[in-house]
């Protein structure tokens, strides 16, 4: 589950989705396109050249087509899949796991336990390093409770999941996902930027954005935004999350409420538990 809308963000997009980012990462992208995926999901493959194996984070949808494209793609390059990682469980990331790891054997690494096969789960800090890669778990919840990204240390490169995208803006995935978590993990990853180890943001959906400090002050200014009006609707007399909705996000299409009112719910608990807000 991705976004609310398609608008295009800070955060220099490339043009094209798909193909090579960086001499470790290459880009898959699924053919799962909708109002919340975007384009697809991207399916990342990760390796260090002169590796023999590649790291695969989100299959993405159970297509048979596109799980077989993953695996000629990697043995393309001389290797095999051996290890499979996900950013989150939700659907559009992790429906092809079964069946990619049906195809690989490989090990399933994610922080829900229901999601990994013959894996370990993905903690904060935990560096994947098959065959001298450096990829770094950073615990990022808030999208939803187990939502993680990947540090590609030597590129400067973050593997965001959902918790940045290419377009629009990420749905805050109540009551699974928490607006304080996710504050904190934008607040993460922009000191990340400052300290020069994150140069750009590769997303699950859209293009990669390659100016990474744009596009996180625009996130967290954007929720500084949502929340406020929020607070207004509340102010004005809207006693549900439903009004609400129908006030702040009256130039949302209506067939994505149902998305923003799960954002809203997030917004009108962390009102609650931060009454200074």
């Amino acid at each position: 589950m991705a976004t609310m809308n398609a608008q295009p963000l800070p955060g220099n997009p490339r043009p094209t989705i798909g193909g090579p980012a960086s001499p470790r990462v290459t880009c898959l992208l699924a053919p799962n396109p909708s109002a919340m995926s975007l384009d697809g999901t991207n399916t990342w493959i990760v390796a260090e050249p002169g590796s023999d194996t590649a790291v695969v984070i989100d299959p993405g949808p159970d297509d048979e087509g596109h799980l077989r494209a993953i695996v000629a793609a990697v043995e393309a390059e001389g290797r095999r899949v051996g290890r499979i990682l996900l950013t989150h469980g939700h659907p559009d990331h992790s429906a092809g796991v079964a069946g990619l790891k049906a195809l690989t054997n490989a090990v399933v690494h994610a922080v829900d336990p229901q999601w990994r096969y013959g894996g370990e789960g993905l903690v904060d800090g935990r560096v994947i390093d098959d065959g001298g890669l450096d990829l770094r778990v950073l615990a990022t919840p808030g999208h939803s409770g187990d939502s993680v990204c990947f540090l590609v240390a030597a590129d400067r490169f973050v593997i965001t999941g959902d918790t940045v995208l290419g377009r629009g803006t990420t749905v805050v995935a109540h009551p699974d996902g928490r607006l304080g978590d996710y504050l904190d993990s934008l607040r993460r990853l922009r000191a990340l930027v400052d300290s020069g180890e994150i140069t750009a943001v590769l997303p699950a959906h859209g293009p990669i954005l390659d100016d990474a400090a744009g596009v996180l002050d625009f996130y967290l200014a954007h929720r500084a935004a949502r929340l406020a009006q929020v607070q207004a609707a509340v102010a004005a007399g809207d006693k549900t999350a439903q009004d609400v909705v129908e006030r702040v996000y009256a130039d949302v299409d209506r067939g994505l409420w149902w998305a923003a009112e799960m954002s809203v719910r997030a917004q009108l608990d962390y009102l609650a538990e931060h009454p200074e807000a």
